[in-house]
């Protein structure tokens, strides 16, 4: 703790308050604070009368994880309802400070997170936040698989997604109900080459959401993206989206596909079940050799 905010606690006579920050994966950052008037420090500005509330910080020493709610009303000027919808604060980080808002140079780091689990109810939000303990939950260690355990473009496969022939940027020509996507004369692509991909939104209010690909087939000479889900925000033609190429874990789209066999994380040769209930054959010689 801040030796000045130390003494001022001990003087008996406080002004104190709470402030926190939410800084989303897009960069946005947010500041707000219990305090009747804006406060700023760490570059961030700290807006009072915003309705965000938090409840009992709980703490410790070891090792289990610390966390805490957030409380609030949703505002157009701060955390609005369609954000939350389309995930824009899902695993964002959060910093809660008490501080002396007479003196802001005075201040304790409280808690340090992010956001879990985010509920929305009666024109309200309640936020879980989790501490820096979470990950220590995660269940860690290689899986023995046929298929490739890495993520397509991550450090362990290696291949890079903005290399030509990996995406492609270009506006939408029809979409329907933001989950089915379709173009017209859009060759140059296999058909399945962008199945288990990405569509990423580059432009409008909804750039920055992104969406997994279900199918990627061609119907005449219409070619149609599929989602999984559809992006949580609505989407007109003209916007400008990035298909990203897919990757089904097997080693011959490893190899055929992306010339990246070196750095495939999956195991093909792992017998699969049928090799546990095989006799000893009586037709040939039982070497111990191959049984294919």
């Amino acid at each position: 703790m801040d030796a000045g905010l130390q003494a001022h606690l001990a003087s008996g006579l406080t002004t104190v308050a709470h402030a926190w920050s939410i800084t989303r994966k897009d960069g946005v950052v947010l500041g707000f604070t219990d305090h009747d008037r804006d406060l700023e420090f760490e570059g961030v500005t700290f807006r009072a009368d915003t309705g965000l509330t938090a409840l009992s910080l709980a703490q410790s020493t070891g090792l289990s994880v610390d966390n805490t709610e957030a409380l609030g009303a949703l505002s157009d000027l701060s955390i609005r309802e369609d954000e939350i919808e389309q995930g824009r604060f899902d695993e964002a980080q959060v910093e809660a400070w008490l501080v002396n808002w007479q003196d802001v140079s005075q201040r304790w780091l409280q808690f340090r997170g992010m956001i879990g689990e985010l509920r929305r109810a009666d024109g309200g939000f309640q936020a879980e936040l989790r501490g820096l303990t979470e990950a220590l939950n995660r269940p860690l260690g290689r899986v023995y698989q046929k298929p490739c355990t890495a993520v397509l473009g991550d450090t362990s496969c290696g291949v890079d997604l903005n290399a030509p022939g990996n995406f492609i940027d270009l506006p939408v020509e029809g979409v329907t109900q933001s989950r089915i996507f379709t173009w017209d004369n859009f060759s140059g692509f296999d058909a399945g080459w962008f199945s288990r991909g990405r569509l990423e939104v580059l432009s409008g209010d909804p750039a920055g959401l992104w969406g997994m690909i279900k199918h990627d087939r061609f119907d005449g000479s219409k070619r149609i993206i599929e989602l999984w889900e559809p992006i949580r925000s609505a989407i007109s033609g003209g916007t400008n989206v990035r298909l990203i190429a897919g990757c089904d874990k097997r080693s011959e789209t490893c190899r055929l596909k992306f010339s990246n066999l070196a750095n495939f994380q999956g195991f093909p040769d792992v017998p699969g079940e049928d090799w546990m209930m095989a006799v000893p054959k009586s037709t040939s010689a039982n070497t111990g050799g191959s049984r294919r």
